[in-house]
């Protein structure tokens, strides 16, 4: 009786994490603005953001049906000639081909120079273990509560 138990709340669990949403965080900033958003970026838990609490830029709409953000991204535009700046935001669209790294057609001034895309959380400025961290400290409660 007690190992059917465990054996249906692992199940349950395993369930559950295959069907719970996971939100993406990424650095939202811009070096124009924020020197510490540059090419030598600061990570600073102040451009830290959900991407699921964050609408989808409506230009994007025009290209693809914007539904969550998708990953991160990492934008290097240019305003005035040889002026850069570095953009970083949350990413919508498919990551396969950067469709989502469409320009802002109402900034016509600036011009995309590169766009990086990338899919885990704060990759967009720096790397981050904690969703690897609770996976494995859940799979080790499991296997405790099994044995």
């Amino acid at each position: 009786m007690v190992s059917s138990v465990r054996n249906l709340l692992a199940l349950t669990i395993l369930a559950v994490l295959a069907t719970t949403g996971y939100a993406i965080h990424c650095y939202d900033c811009n070096s124009a603005i924020s020197s510490k958003c540059g090419s030598k970026f600061e990570a600073d838990s102040t451009y830290l953001i959900d991407c699921n609490r964050v609408v989808a830029p409506r230009y994007l709409s025009q290209y693809f049906p914007v539904r969550n953000a998708t990953g991160c991204l990492k934008k290097v535009q240019e305003g005035l000639p040889g002026q850069q700046q570095i953009v970083r935001s949350c990413y919508y669209g498919d990551v396969n081909n950067k469709q989502g790294c469409q320009a802002d057609t109402s900034l016509p001034t600036l011009k995309d120079l590169a766009c990086e895309v990338c899919t885990k959380d704060e990759c967009n400025g720096s790397a981050s273990l904690a969703p690897i961290a609770g996976a494995i400290l859940l799979f080790f409660g499991v296997a405790r509560l099994l044995a």
